[in-house]
């Protein structure tokens, strides 16, 4: 399919998704966040649900009317993963800032303060997983190892260590005993918990390895990979039994079903691909969200599938079968030309900030009125030390600076993320754009 083309249907496809939803009976988006959604879990009654944002925040809402029990603000970074205990009376969260965070579920909602902050991970971590006796979690962290802590009480139990690189994801065995990695390094390992050792590598695949998923009852393994490779793999002998190819299209997020049954993929062009894992067939296939998808989902009761990517929202997608919006078929109405300011901001500065008085719950402060501001000024927004003090004045040449020589290096110390604009033309149409919106 051409790309405009797949670019339409996903409009037509997401335009049509709310009657659909509501069709179902449920609820036809998640909002709330300020930011892209990057972990979504369901909590073990099927009563709930909590996602984990770019915007530094967890939100925990009831299902299926979708409504916010409450917003938990802990993370000095990106939040990333979040995983309930089994008893559903804890949620254990994970982000960019290295921090491991529990929280009870019962409390205020807003300003609730965090049951334990845990520290020992020395880059961001990505995932996180919890035993069936929930008194283990697991995290995968960019830092090359998995980190082991104890959740009654909450503590630091070590590291595991054998992963050539930076680890994206982890799965603890249902009596918390074994426990299965992946990474950049493209391997699937193996590791006995007890004895904090490795037992073996069962995966091998030449590309770095995103997600995991594992069904020991079953005997199998799935994984999805840098390259859009998707293999479900023998337990016990490594073998490949199934492999699914996607254009080479990074696999980003893996969701296995409650019943066991289904897995769903979500790649980096939106795209979800839904497998009987039984059989090792494909049984859908959809775009199911604008630009890459870094979480998935399967609804209570596996009614649908809760789908999060760039936007702030999750889209709400019913299944058993996958309702197809009717009538696809239709003129887009063109969508007006942007500059290339206008691109870059959107590029650059959308997912953090706003152009309106509200910061709103964005991972950074509004830039309405930015020109002539001091650094650091924007009310109630919690800066970091080094914007605080820095004494500086934003101006056409300090934003030209900030992203000629990289937020690293121009405000050593900040939370923006590291990003350079090398081309000085793109520096100066941003700078012109925002002069204009941002008045």
């Amino acid at each position: 399919m051409r790309l405009e083309a797949f670019g339409v249907l996903v409009a037509v496809m997401l335009a049509a998704l709310p009657g659909v939803a509501r069709a179902a009976g449920l609820p036809e988006q998640l909002t709330g966040h300020g930011g892209p959604v990057k972990g979504i879990t369901v909590a073990p009654d099927g009563d709930r649900v909590a996602t984990a944002s770019f915007d530094y925040s967890v939100i925990l809402r009831a299902w299926p009317s979708g409504s916010e029990q409450a917003i938990l603000y802990g993370h000095d970074a990106a939040a990333n993963a979040v995983a309930f205990t089994p008893d559903g009376r804890r949620m254990v969260t994970v982000g960019d800032d290295g921090l491991v965070l529990v929280w009870d579920t019962e409390g205020p909602a807003e300003r609730r303060e965090p049951v334990a902050r845990l520290t020992g991970h020395q880059g961001k971590i990505l995932q996180v997983a919890v035993s069936g006796d929930g008194r283990l979690a697991a995290t995968a962290s960019w830092d090359g190892r998995v980190g082991l802590w104890a959740l009654d009480p909450p503590g630091p139990i070590g590291m595991l260590e054998g992963h050539k690189g930076p680890v994206n994801a982890v799965v603890l065995s249902g009596d918390g005993g074994r426990l299965y990695s992946a990474g950049y390094d493209g391997t699937v390992r193996l590791w006995d918990v007890a004895a904090r050792r490795e037992i073996r590598t069962l995966v091998r695949h030449g590309f770095g390895i995103n997600v995991i998923a594992v069904d020991e009852q079953a005997g199998r393994l799935a994984y999805g990979a840098i390259d859009g490779g998707m293999r479900l793999v023998d337990l016990s002998s490594g073998e490949v039994r199934t492999a699914f190819e996607h254009d080479r299209t990074p696999i980003l997020a893996l969701a296995v079903s409650h019943d066991r049954r289904r897995l769903a993929f979500g790649d980096g062009h939106g795209v979800v691909t839904v497998v009987d894992a039984g059989l090792g067939q494909v049984s859908q296939d959809f775009p199911a969200a604008r630009g890459p998808i870094w979480a998935l989902a399967f609804g209570p009761r596996d009614q649908s599938l809760l789908v999060g990517g760039l936007g702030a929202n999750v889209a709400v997608w019913p299944l058993d079968p996958l309702r197809r919006p009717a009538g696809t078929a239709g003129r887009e109405r063109a969508a007006p030309v942007a500059s290339n300011g206008e691109r870059q901001f959107e590029r650059k500065c959308r997912i953090c900030h706003t152009l309106t008085p509200d910061t709103a719950r964005r991972a950074g402060p509004t830039l309405y009125r930015l020109f002539g501001r001091p650094m650091g000024s924007v009310e109630g927004y919690p800066y970091s030390e080094a914007l605080s003090a820095g004494g500086l004045v934003w101006t056409a040449e300090t934003v030209d600076q900030l992203f000629a020589q990289g937020p690293e290096h121009f405000l050593p110390g900040t939370k923006m993320p590291l990003q350079k604009m090398t081309n000085a033309r793109d520096r100066a149409d941003l700078i012109e754009y925002l002069k204009q919106a941002t008045r």
